[in-house]
């Protein structure tokens, strides 16, 4: 790598450092489209800050958020009203999954913590039938596609950054303050595992680092 690449790319860490937004804010209006207008229970894995259970909220009877981090999910409790039909509990999936079942389970760009195929074993378990998974998840870059997808979200952040903040420097928001890791799997490595276990899953490759899983419970 030359010189002038790693300062290009120093400065779009500094560019993304200063205006940060949220990737996978990005994808909820995505995940709200695959889900029925209206179902009974939801089960938000890795609930975070709590943005995704709230939506879901908006369809759902009653929703149950669950997330590994106590301070992150007192804060979902702050900022969700009393009246609202969405209740946060703090453990590791899957183990601390409450029983079901659900008619819908998503979980956000947090698959990639937990064991893979003992999780997704889980959410079937947990499933209604008839009911819809929605995965939106972070893959380790190795094919060219993964590589060029990759280019691509860097171009498109930039346009993003500035689309949504107007190029001005902002605080990180609540949703990107909890722990992350880099993921270890392979988006094929997904692929065949998630097919072992969800015969019929759909996978797709997405933009800004993240792969889209949908499964429903036939």
């Amino acid at each position: 790598m030359t010189t002038l690449t790693i300062r290009f790319f120093q400065a779009l860490d500094r560019f993304h450092a200063a205006r940060p937004w949220d990737h996978n804010a990005h994808y909820h209006r995505w995940i709200m489209r695959q889900l029925p207008r209206r179902f009974a229970s939801a089960l938000d894995v890795g609930s975070g800050t709590g943005d995704l259970a709230r939506l879901l909220a908006g369809r759902a009877a009653s929703v149950r958020g669950l997330d590994a981090d106590p301070e992150i999910v007192d804060r979902a409790r702050e900022l969700t009203p009393l009246a609202s039909p969405v209740t946060f509990g703090v453990g590791d999936a899957p183990g601390a999954i409450a029983q079901g079942p659900y008619d819908v389970i998503t979980c956000v760009a947090t698959l990639h913590h937990l064991p893979f195929a003992e999780t997704l074993s889980a959410f079937r378990h947990h499933l209604s039938p008839g009911g819809t998974l929605v995965v939106v998840g972070l893959a380790r870059a190795q094919s060219p596609g993964d590589h060029a997808l990759g280019v691509a979200a860097l171009v498109m952040n930039v346009v993003m950054a500035w689309l949504k903040r107007g190029g001005r420097r902002t605080a990180r928001p609540a949703s990107m303050t909890a722990a992350t890791r880099p993921a270890t799997m392979t988006f094929a490595e997904i692929v065949d595992e998630a097919r072992a276990v969800l015969p019929g899953a759909r996978l797709r490759r997405r933009l800004f680092w993240r792969y889209t899983l949908v499964w429903h419970n036939r």
